[in-house]
This record gives C-alpha cells, sequence and structure tokens, in this order.
C-alpha cells in the first residue's frame, strides 16, 4: 500500500493532507497557525471525528507557541474559536475540553506549550491504539466473504490510525473476508467517491462506487451481506449521528434484512445526550449544494437545505463496534 499520511506533527507545525484536493492532488497544509487549523476544520480540508479532535488538540497547543500574552486569554481566544468550527463531531469537544484540563493545570508554568503539545502527541497515540483495537473488535461481525456497503469516509483520512469503519474493512480484506466494497459517493462532498475511493484503491479492495440513490438497487438486486458506516456522535441510547445519507442507508439494510453496524472510538459517545433528539445537527452553506468544484450546476438563488449530518435511531442498528468491544442492542451507554 502507497503509505500517505493525514496529520502529522513535525518541526513544531502541523501538517495535514488537504482532503479537499482528493483523489487528484496530494497536496498538504503545513501551519502553526490556530486560526489556519480552523479554517482547514471548517473547510473539511480535515474532517473525520477523530482526527478533528486530535488537529483541535494541537490548535490549541500551537496557540501557545509564541505567547507574548496572558497564557490564558491566548489560550482562550483559541478554544472558542476552535469549539465552532464543527458542531456535531463530539471528538472536537471532547479533546478542547481535554487539553483546557492541561492548561488550567498548568498555566503558570513557563513551559506550557511543550506541556499541551505533550498532550496533544498523546491523544494521537491513543487514537491509533484505539483504531487498531477497533479494526480487531469488527472481524466478529464477519462470518463469510462478503460484500459490504458503506457511507462517507472512514479510513486512514479520518484518524491518526488506520480508521474506523473502513479499518475494520481492510483488516477483514487481509483476512480473505471481503468480496467487494460499494461505497456511496456520498452527495454533496462526494467523501466517497473521492476520499473512500482514494483509499480503497490504495489498498487494492475490490470496489464500485455508487451514486447515494442506488443503494436499494444494489442490495436488491446485487445483494450485500453488511453495511458499515462511522459515527461523529452517539448519544447514550445508542442513537448515532453520521453523515447525511446514512440513515437512508440503515432504512434500507432494514427492509432487506441486512445487518447494519457502526464503527466509532468510544471518544465518539456523549453523555451530555440521552438521544439522537438532543444531537445538534451542523447545517452547510448552499454552495456545496448548488456547486461542484466551484463549477455552478443549479441557479444559485434557489433556497438550499443542507443538514451535514442525519441520526439513525438505535433500533436499526445491529451492532456499535468501538476500540473496547463490539456492543449489541439494547444499548445503554
Amino acid at each position: 500500500m502507497d503509505k500517505y499520511k493525514t496529520i502529522e506533527f513535525a518541526d513544531d507545525h502541523l501538517i495535514l493532507l488537504d482532503q479537499t484536493k482528493l483523489p487528484l492532488e496530494e497536496e498538504y497544509i503545513v501551519s502553526d497557525d490556530y486560526k489556519r487549523i480552523a479554517i482547514a476544520i471548517e473547510k473539511l480540508e480535515v474532517r473525520g471525528a477523530p482526527a478533528i479532535g486530535i488537529v483541535a488538540a494541537y490548535a490549541l497547543a500551537l496557540a501557545l507557541k509564541f505567547n507574548n500574552n496572558s497564557a490564558t486569554d491566548t489560550f482562550l481566544k483559541a478554544y472558542n474559536r476552535l469549539k465552532i468550527t464543527r458542531p456535531t463531531a463530539v471528538n472536537l469537544f471532547w479533546a478542547l475540553e481535554r487539553m483546557k484540563k492541561i492548561f488550567e493545570k498548568h498555566s503558570a508554568s513557563p513551559d506550557i506549550y511543550t506541556i499541551l503539545k505533550s498532550e496533544a502527541n498523546k491523544i494521537f497515540a491513543e487514537d491509533e491504539l484505539m483504531c487498531d483495537n477497533i479494526a480487531k473488535n469488527g472481524q466478529e461481525i464477519f462470518t463469510k466473504k462478503s460484500i459490504v456497503v458503506t457511507h462517507c469516509n472512514t479510513g486512514r483520512l479520518v484518524s491518526a490510525g488506520g480508521g474506523t469503519a473502513l479499518f475494520v474493512i481492510q483488516k477483514a480484506f487481509e483476512s480473505g473476508l471481503i468480496e467487494h466494497v460499494y461505497s456511496d459517493e456520498t452527495r454533496p462532498l462526494l467523501q466517497g467517491s473521492r476520499l473512500t475511493a482514494f483509499e480503497l484503491n490504495k489498498l487494492e479492495i475490490p470496489f464500485s462506487i455508487i451514486t447515494d440513490s442506488s443503494a436499494a438497487f444494489v442490495m436488491k438486486n446485487i445483494g450485500a451481506d453488511l453495511v458499515i458506516t462511522g459515527a461523529d456522535r452517539i448519544a447514550r441510547n445508542g442513537d448515532t449521528a453520521n453523515k447525511i445519507g446514512t440513515y437512508n442507508l440503515a432504512v434500507l439494510a432494514k427492509y432487506h434484512g441486512i445487518p447494519f453496524y457502526i464503527a466509532a472510538p468510544s471518544s465518539t459517545l456523549d453523555n451530555n445526550c440521552i438521544t439522537g433528539d438532543d444531537i445538534k445537527i451542523e447545517f452547510r452553506e448552499p454552495h456545496e449544494i448548488n456547486s461542484i468544484k466551484g463549477v455552478q450546476v443549479t441557479d444559485k438563488s434557489y433556497p438550499v437545505y443542507s443538514p451535514a449530518f442525519d441520526v439513525t435511531p438505535n433500533h436499526l442498528i445491529t451492532g456499535i463496534i468501538t476500540e473496547d468491544r463490539l456492543f449489541k442492542p439494547p444499548y445503554n451507554f
């Protein structure tokens, strides 16, 4: 496999693979400015719940790299800027709160930048291990060589390690348990046709890109053994927020009698959300719907309704794979 790094911290700079340019260009963003990193999160140059948390942690550390004023004022300014970048992915807030606790404990230290950087490095390393354990626990869902349907992107591009749902697929493929993967294109930003296809191609896993509206056709006429996606936030009752279109896929899987699985780190679990009704859904700008790569495809004056995520109710989810284990209903996190 041609290795690529989604996130790297080197020479006191954060290096991010610009995912908006994939698969046609592999370009990297190099910055030590938390403001630029916040923009990268908002523009989806970096995306995926685990990756967002990691990148936000490094951004908070970098805010103190050249601090010549009040450390507390600088930190809080960066903290408040980063927390408004993506409202649905709980890993963002999990990482910010973790870094805030470290800052509050050591704010008077002249080495506060080094201390915060060390904590961000720990979050990075922990995520690598979590990915390995998610993939290991996910092998339980395979009983034969399988046709799999997936949505959005959940591989190395969303994490410090191998990813979540796509890493489960990768490890199953290495064990001879994957026949073919059907990747939803994932409108409007095409994370499936651009990013998942990019990763499946690198991994040499047999795959086909399908339009989001083709999933039912595939399930009925070709057949699928299971569906697996990632998650950006999981409520205590197992309701799950993920990229828009995931709920559609879960409903279709239920109708066709196909198991539907979620793979996500435990940091995606939000104890403050009792059910999916408590999950705040991010809405995106109209241009992501009425244009593609800057090319207008419909009249830009037309009204647009663009939720970035939807919520899949727990009764449609066969199992939730975390680094701890495979959870099955009834869910009570």
